[in-house]
């Protein structure tokens, strides 16, 4: 049995969205305020603690409606169903036909033969009738308080004033969570647009008694709020101290040990004689300590830990036995070269190494400890009152990079899973399924899975005034459809830099090293308003950016494709066989010359123009788009500018960034230095030729030079960082970027969306 999708209503910005799962793990992604914490939420509100759900968990789109109820009550007129618009959940499994015995009591229908099945969970009020006379019994004594205002005098305003301002007030205790059937053969696929389309409730559909999925999945969750410090200041209140207290790393350790390593059901030889000897000296409870966590340091040590120069984790009982793990400095670090066996050696407490390390450590620790509380239940019960084993595990993260490090964070994520699979009854045993939900920001631990594991949050603005933005959910396994050159590319690109995509508010995508050196330094320097937005520069190191048209696509980015007009030109040649045949070569730019583009950017994605002719004509609005209604995308490639040699107004047509960039910035580049590639410019800008010689000579320079050292030289020669000026190509492009990200829907952080997520 596994999870394979949910599809959630009313909740948050999750309007109605769909969520796919991985089999083993699954990543959410997206920017900042996208929703990613907002699914964790919704799945441990509905799943584990329905208690939590709050006002502001319910779609502020829908608080105008809900007050609308509420005037309808107090007007004595029939109201529109409150249940339609509170937080639901759909949760679909797909079972096989051998565990029926476990799900007899959902199936859908009595030929249901294995396959999907499906339950939602609903919020609704425990009782309606006494929420809507409780509601105004209220509302009849706030009028009645507002009346004894003086005449003269503005009447205050008491709450509650509206329905939602009633819930607000903890009235949300008396709702609970109903579970209801849903039939398979209805379930729809999100529309073009991502949004769900979850089945509508048959009239009179009858709940289940109970919550259906009791006994069916185990669910553990490491929430992102880990506090990690030691005991407590003596500034601390009481309560912050316990709170720090319950999350140090010893009290996870202690916690595996008390349910996994003191009660063991079979103890081995081993362990009676430490625990005999523990009667006698600490130092023999000490080493049956080592012994019974061996095998989960290994564990540890899987991860990289403690790695080159990191302190090693050691036990150090000070105490009796029963207390030996509660002491404040029961887990110590080992900050020496001494052997294990030599008495001499130093220690510090836990509260002494990084927080990175404790934080590694704990989630291991966590995931071993649900690991094994998973195992510890019997898959078949010894007696009546027994719990049975869950057939599936849930296990969800959220941002496990805090205070990791790059390297830790991937081998985090590659490792995780097999620690929760890291068990005899797990590794070969497909009746038990284990799912991994991470929801995270950090673009290391994106890149280390594959597409297929990839959950993107996708930011939609209000549809209509006075709306809220709203969140669908990408599956980024279905983006490239099959496997095929263009898929490969991307992931193998992806794979190799630390792509940031899937978190930025826009892409700009350049083809070269001087580009990524120089386009964020433009960007600072005259474009102070973009550099505050959240960009992802990508440099493909070529014309390949048109290979991330599906990927950006589905990410619905706003997009600014810095390419070059790389003419070419067909020629014929004769190979030494005499074979003749027609290639294309590059070419200096020129109009009514037949020639042609040969970057891929220019022909197949957009403006989707061949010849130079054409391209050069482009008016200012044909090198913008709107594709699909999904994505915003400007092309921005050189264009003809004034010779900055002549006054007469002649015009030259720049082939790439550099002659771009050389033409500019003409005369300030004259008082430069550097290396070789840029004493070679200069000495051809300060020979005074001009026109067409200039346009020849710099094209045949340019092949020959190093391209990224005469950016570098760019970079640091001008006191002034805004001397140098962008190319007017680029300076197009980047307005359009920062015009687009000031005119879109302001991103903040909604009334109902109090996390990061």
């Amino acid at each position: 049995m596994k999870l394979d999708f949910i599809e959630i209503q009313n909740f948050r910005k999750l309007k109605s969205t769909r969520i796919d799962f991985d089999s083993r793990r699954t990543l959410f992604v997206g920017a900042n305020n996208s929703g990613k914490t907002s699914a964790i939420v919704a799945m441990r509100t509905f799943l584990l603690k329905p208690a939590l759900l709050t006002l502001r968990d319910i779609s502020i789109d829908n608080w105008r409606l809900i007050d609308a109820i509420g005037s309808a009550w107090e007007a004595g007129e029939d109201a529109e169903a409150l249940n339609d618009l509170l937080p639901k959940m759909d949760i679909w499994l797909d079972v096989p036909l051998s565990e029926i015995h476990r799900v007899v009591e959902i199936v859908p229908t009595l030929d249901w033969n294995g396959g999907p099945i499906g339950v939602r969970l609903q919020f609704v009020p425990e009782n309606t009738e006494k929420l809507q006379s409780d509601y105004l019994e209220a509302r009849a004594k706030a009028t009645s308080t507002e009346q004894m205002s003086p005449d003269g005098q503005q009447r205050p305003k008491i709450r509650p004033t509206c329905l939602t301002d009633f819930l607000d007030k903890d009235n949300l205790s008396s709702f609970k969570v109903e579970a209801f059937p849903l039939d398979p053969a209805q379930r729809q696929s999100p529309t073009s647009k991502g949004v769900a389309q979850p089945q509508s409730l048959p009239e009179g559909a009858l709940a289940f008694t109970g919550h259906p999925l009791t006994g069916l999945i185990r669910i553990d969750e490491i929430s992102a709020q880990r506090d990690l410090s030691d005991s407590g200041s003596d500034t601390e209140s009481s309560e912050t101290a316990k709170a720090k207290s319950r999350s140090r790393l010893s009290d996870q350790v202690r916690s595996y040990y008390d349910k996994h390593l003191e009660n063991v059901v079979d103890p081995t030889a081993q362990d009676v004689a430490a625990l005999s000897a523990i009667q006698v000296a600490e130092r023999a409870f000490d080493e049956r300590l080592k012994t019974g966590f061996e095998h989960a340091l290994e564990e540890l040590a899987e991860l990289g830990v403690p790695g080159v120069n990191n302190p090693s984790i050691t036990f150090n009982t000070q105490l009796n036995a029963a207390e030996g793990l509660k002491h404040s400095t029961a887990i110590q670090y080992r900050v020496d070269g001494a052997n294990e066996d030599e008495a001499e050696h130093h220690q510090l407490p836990e509260s002494y190494a990084g927080l990175g390390y404790q934080n590694l450590i704990s989630m291991v620790f966590r995931l071993m400890r649900y690991r094994q509380d998973w195992m510890a239940i019997e898959p078949i019960p010894t007696t009546q009152n027994d719990e049975l084993r869950p057939l599936l595990h849930l296990v969800l993260i959220e941002e496990p990079e805090a205070h990791l490090h790059a390297q830790v964070q991937q081998v985090f994520i590659n490792k995780a899973y097999d620690v929760l699979r890291n068990h005899d009854d797990l590794r070969d045993n497909d009746a038990y399924t284990t799912q991994l939900v991470v929801s995270t920001h950090s673009s290391h631990v994106a890149h280390e899975v594959d597409f297929a594991n990839l959950r993107y949050f996708r930011r939609h603005p209000a549809e209509a005034g006075g709306a809220a933005p709203t969140t669908t959910v990408a599956n980024l396994s279905h983006t490239f459809g099959e496997e095929d050159e263009t898929y490969r590319f991307v992931k193998r690109y992806l794979k190799a830099t630390d792509c940031d995509l899937f978190f930025a508010d826009a892409a700009i995508f350049v083809e070269g090293q001087a580009e990524r050196i120089l386009v964020p330094h433009f960007i600072r320097h005259h474009k102070p308003n973009l550099w505050r937005r959240y960009t992802s520069l990508v440099d493909l190191g070529g014309a390949h950016a048109h290979r991330f048209e599906p990927l950006v696509r589905d990410l619905g980015l706003t997009t600014l494709v810095i390419s070059d007009l790389d003419a070419g030109k067909a020629e014929t040649r004769v190979d030494t066989n005499g074979v003749s045949r027609t290639v294309t070569v590059a070419v200096q730019p020129k109009l009514d010359d037949g020639q042609v583009s040969t970057n891929s950017v220019l022909k197949a994605w957009h403006p989707k123009k061949e010849t130079i002719d054409e391209l050069t004509a482009c008016a200012p609005e044909d090198h913008a788009t709107v594709i699909d209604d999904a994505y915003a995308l400007y092309v921005s490639f050189q264009k003809p500018v004034l010779d900055p040699t002549k006054e007469d107004g002649s015009t030259l047509i720049p082939r790439t960034f550099e002659d771009a960039l050389i033409y500019e910035n003409y005369a300030a580049l004259q008082g430069i230095s550097g290396n070789a590639a840029s004493r070679r410019i200069i000495d051809l800008i300060k020979s005074e030729i001009s026109g067409a010689e200039l346009e020849s000579a710099l094209f045949d320079l340019l092949k020959k030079v190093e391209k990224a050292a005469f950016a570098i030289d760019c970079l640091t020669n001008f006191e002034d960082e805004t001397t140098l000026q962008p190319p007017a190509y680029i300076a197009d492009g980047l307005t359009w970027l920062e015009n687009q990200l000031n005119e879109a829907t302001p991103v903040g952080v909604e009334e109902n969306e109090p996390s990061d997520g």
